[in-house]
């Protein structure tokens, strides 16, 4: 038996079990400081050690930045990020006590690529991406099966992009301003239009741009790592779904047909789509952490 645990911005969701098809248990924690957070989990971990038994292992997916070199002395930790208050936060350090066995640690958008490859819509796959846009931009990227890193875990929500001819705004991100995420994210566009993305129209001239730059995004994916798939999740994909038609239009335009790969002609329908695991890619991607920890231990 697993558990997992998805720490997002804004909520977090604790799961026990093995899989989509054996889900335990389930809790959602709202996501406030590290102290109080933290303290919630550890109270469900330990209820569910109590009331079910022993756990093999734990997945934590997490927010980040994350310092994931294991040699490192800030190991586990969220390290500079937006979140206010969690920044040097010993995620891994306060939850592994709670669990006898490994911890796998990673960002939450690796954590639903693994998932997906496990479980979802990028099974069969050794090389693919999983794009959620939602309050912020986050890529996980997977390369011969497992997350691309190096000196840190990639951050392609914060690559700088073209700009549309005549927009000068000046963008969201408190550290690039104008870079993907602060254009083109939830956050971005409540701040841009002062209204929630899910309740902007679909006609709305706020869309354009968005697909302007997603499509970049998914332009730069092509030309470097070279996914066979790239999924797309996250709040804003999730309630604007025509947004899926435009990303694929901008992408199509971008390429020019540059790459001639099977995968890049006709609609591009199999190529750019949602997660097969929707909205539990998350949670799930924490168990597959736990299950990557299992089988490295």
């Amino acid at each position: 038996m697993l558990a997992g645990v998805e720490l997002g911005g804004t909520k977090c969701i604790c799961v026990l079990g093995t899989g989509p098809n054996d889900l335990r248990a389930q809790e959602q924690i709202a996501t406030t400081g590290p102290i109080e957070t933290l303290d919630k989990i550890e109270a469900v971990l330990r209820r569910w050690v109590t009331e079910h038994g022993p756990v093999a292992a734990l997945g934590i997916a997490s927010f980040g930045p994350l310092d994931l070199n294991k040699a490192s002395r800030r190991y586990g930790h969220i390290i500079s990020t937006v979140k206010s208050g969690w920044g040097e936060t010993d995620v891994v350090g306060r939850l592994s006590d709670r669990i006898g066995g490994p911890v796998g640690f990673h960002t939450d958008v690796n954590g639903a690529a693994l998932a997906e490859g496990r479980w979802g819509r990028a099974r069969g796959l050794s090389n693919f991406a999983y794009v959620t846009v939602g309050t912020g931009i986050g890529v996980g990227l997977i390369v011969d099966g497992r997350p691309i890193f190096g000196i840190n875990h990639t951050e392609l929500g914060h690559i700088r992009v073209a700009r549309m001819i005549n927009d000068t705004w000046p963008g969201c991100c408190p550290f690039h301003g104008d870079c993907l995420e602060g254009l083109a994210s939830g956050s971005a566009i409540r701040a841009r239009i002062e209204e929630a993305a899910e309740r902007v129209a679909a006609n709305d001239p706020v869309w354009e741009g968005v697909a302007f730059s997603l499509g970049q995004l998914l332009h730069t994916l092509v030309l470097t790592a070279a996914p066979s798939r790239i999924l797309m999740g996250g709040g804003v994909m999730d309630g604007q779904p025509h947004l899926f038609s435009r990303v694929r239009d901008k992408l199509r335009l971008s390429l020019n047909g540059y790459i001639e790969a099977e995968e890049l002609r006709g609609d591009l329908l199999d190529y750019v789509s949602p997660p097969g695991l929707g909205a539990k890619a998350g949670p799930l991607g924490a168990l597959a952490l736990a299950h990557e920890a299992l089988a490295t231990r």
